[in-house]
């Protein structure tokens, strides 16, 4: 095919051929052909050797990148088509029934510079580079023709788009698309804001680790003094009921369930997920207004409502808040302070104190950039560290970071370091990285981005 080629320079690392979607500016000699801006193009070695087929971009870092391993002449309809019915196979092999996941994932689903995600009838589309933006008329010919959706919404509106030389965008680009779906994840209806809501206006990513908190979620009740116990009804028969402390049965249905903080909550998932599972009583918390009355919706449409408190602040100042009435607490529990005895008539200074069995942190990327790294890791032993403060003795703090820059194992370094400063003990219960319609190809570090944590905690 006599089509416009780069050649590499032949000291870079062989990192193409063993899979990686990515040709950096810095890793060409060459440019032959006068390729246009988004036009396809091939990747030879520097002897010469074919590689791979990708779409070209001279003013990104990222010049090229891959879409096929073996030469191909357009990204058409029938390009696309091909491609989505194979996203569309993965998810129905591994979320069987599901309605509501994402479609398209990018490199990792060999369509670099896009997501597509499925809520029910309606795609929501997120284009961020120029070679994707040329051929948007063919994907969207393509999704029609596959997914036969209701309506196709766009919502290109992510800074990553300015360095590719492109406008920021959103809209309808097909049908009809209400700024209001439900969806169902996990056996819970979910209404999501695809106009407003944040990236896309759900985040899928953490599907399988919102259900890994059912063990959490009861258990507790010995903890209040409630056991199970025999009792003998009017007409002679013998029940197995809760009983409290003076052996009076206990009504409240939810009296083995956790108490539960959910921080940066978005649309509420997790606070979802934990009254599914049992909770006795769930704090809700966001900074935005938006989303907490996104999460109070969804709430309400699961019959939760007299589960949930819903609390709009910043959650680092609430976790400082709730750690410094604590501790104020327990000095003048013991009646005395580091200079003198504790007038405990007076009022306490602090607000907060409260505690939880469980508390999850699942909040926004602190790294968005490498030179973001050591602010964000700052960021994330400071949420962990009044985070595990306060966790009930022997409870469990579920922590997340999708900061890609944040390593693995600096994720897991901030956490350690929390722990030594707080006086505790962590056992990891759960590790995990995204769910399954999240793929990542092997090698491929930047789409390893999401870790998801369970520690139980003690103290030391």
């Amino acid at each position: 095919m006599n089509r416009p080629y780069v050649k590499l320079i032949r000291s870079r690392k062989k990192r193409i051929e063993r899979s990686h979607p990515w040709v950096y500016q810095s890793e060409i000699e060459t440019v032959e052909g006068n390729p246009q801006p988004g036009m396809l193009v091939d990747v030879q070695n520097a002897q010469g050797k074919y590689i791979a087929t990708g779409y070209y971009n001279p003013a990104s870092q990222i010049t090229v990148r891959i879409v096929s391993y073996e030469p191909i002449e357009a990204m058409d309809e029938a390009f696309f088509k091909e491609r989505i019915e194979r996203c569309v196979a993965h998810r129905q092999r591994f979320l069987p029934g599901a309605k509501a996941y994402r479609l398209v994932y990018g490199e990792a689903d060999f369509l670099p510079g896009l997501i597509v995600d499925r809520f029910g009838d309606v795609l929501v589309v997120q284009i961020v580079t120029l070679g994707m933006d040329v051929h948007r008329e063919a994907l969207v010919a393509a999704l029609v023709d596959v997914m036969q959706p209701r309506g196709i919404y766009e919502r290109s509106d992510v800074p990553i788009r300015e360095r590719e030389g492109l406008e920021l965008k959103t809209g309808v680009l097909y049908g009809d698309c209400p700024r209001h779906v439900q969806v169902e994840e996990n056996g819970l209806i979910i209404e999501v804001d695809i106009v407003e809501g944040q990236k896309t206006g759900y985040f899928f990513d953490q599907r399988e680790n919102r259900a890994s908190i059912a063990p959490l979620m009861t258990g507790w009740g010995a903890r209040s003094g409630i056991h199970m116990g025999e009792v003998e009804a009017e007409d002679g028969t013998v029940q197995s009921l809760p009983l409290n402390a003076k052996g009076k049965p206990v009504t409240f249905p939810w009296w083995d369930g956790a108490t539960v903080l959910e921080c940066f909550s978005h649309t509420g998932s997790f606070t979802l997920n934990a009254c599914k599972y049992g909770a006795k009583k769930v704090t809700c918390l966001d900074i935005s207004e938006h989303a907490i009355e996104s999460a109070k919706r969804n709430v309400e449409l699961n019959g939760f409502t007299d589960r949930v408190e819903f609390v709009v602040a910043d959650a680092f100042a609430y976790l400082r808040e709730q750690v410094h009435g604590l501790e104020e607490r327990t000095q003048r529990a013991s009646g005395e302070s580091s200079a003198k005895k504790v007038d405990t008539s007076k009022p306490m200074t602090a607000g907060g104190g409260r505690t939880w069995d469980v508390v999850v942190l699942d909040p926004p990327a602190f790294a968005k950039t490498r030179g973001a790294v050591e602010g964000a890791y700052r960021g994330y032993k400071d949420i962990n560290l009044h985070g595990m403060k306060l966790v009930n003795e022997g409870g469990y703090l579920v922590t997340a970071s999708c900061s890609y820059h944040m390593r693995p194992d600096m994720f897991m370094q901030s956490i350690l370091d929390a722990a030594q400063d707080a006086g505790k003990v962590l056992r990891l219960i759960e590790w995990r990285p995204a769910g399954k319609d999240h793929p990542q190809i092997a090698g491929v570090d930047e789409g390893h981005y999401l870790k998801f944590a369970i520690f139980e905690v003690r103290s030391k």
